[in-house]
Parts: C-alpha cells; sequence; structure tokens
C-alpha cells in the first residue's frame, strides 16, 4: 500500500513539474515570436500553428508518460503477485518437507 502510495506522489510531483516547464517554455516561445508577430500575419499563422502542434505533442507525451507509468504500476503488482506465489509455494515446500520428515522418523519409530 505504502508503496503505490509512494508511487502516486511521485507522479503528481512529475506532472506539476511537467506542467511548469511546458508554461516557461510557453513563455520562451511567445518572448521568441514577438518580433515575427510584429514582422507579419502569415508568420504569426505558422507559429499559432507551431504552437498547437507542440502543445499536442506534449499532451501526447503526457498520455505517453501516463501509459508508461500506470504500466510500471502494473508491473509492480505483478511483481509482488509474484513474490506472493512465490512465498506461498516456498511455505507449502516447507509443509511438504516438514511431513516428509514428520513421515520418516515415523517410520524409524514404527522399526
Amino acid at each position: 500500500m505504502g508503496m503505490t502510495l509512494m508511487i502516486l506522489q511521485t507522479m503528481m510531483a512529475s506532472t506539476f513539474m511537467m506542467l511548469k516547464w511546458i508554461k516557461i517554455m510557453m513563455i520562451i516561445m511567445l518572448m521568441m515570436t514577438m518580433p515575427m508577430m510584429m514582422a507579419m500575419m502569415l508568420t504569426k499563422i505558422m507559429i499559432m500553428m507551431m504552437m498547437m502542434m507542440m502543445m499536442m505533442m506534449m499532451m501526447m507525451m503526457m498520455m505517453m508518460m501516463m501509459m508508461m507509468m500506470m504500466m510500471m504500476m502494473v508491473v509492480v503488482v505483478m511483481v509482488m503477485m509474484m513474490m506472493m506465489i512465490t512465498m506461498m509455494m516456498m511455505m507449502m515446500m516447507m509443509v511438504i518437507m516438514m511431513m516428509i520428515v514428520v513421515m520418516l522418523m515415523m517410520m524409524t519409530v514404527g522399526w
């Protein structure tokens, strides 16, 4: 449970950071594009298109990141499950071993 919470927290933090970075990038882009905007309309339109594309790309990246995170979570869960199963198997093995030992003891005692 703690593990999942930690992962979630980290995810939230990363998303926030990404948003901040996007804002900074946008500001920088605007600063860069200001003179061009002054220059002519066509470039402005082009820049707008570029911005849209950038945003789309960013969104796609975010989605990918989220998907990756989700996959990671699933993997972690799977690993945990595997661990549990292995533990159970170990326990079963131990029990079987104990049973065998007991059986042997009984045999010896019987003898």
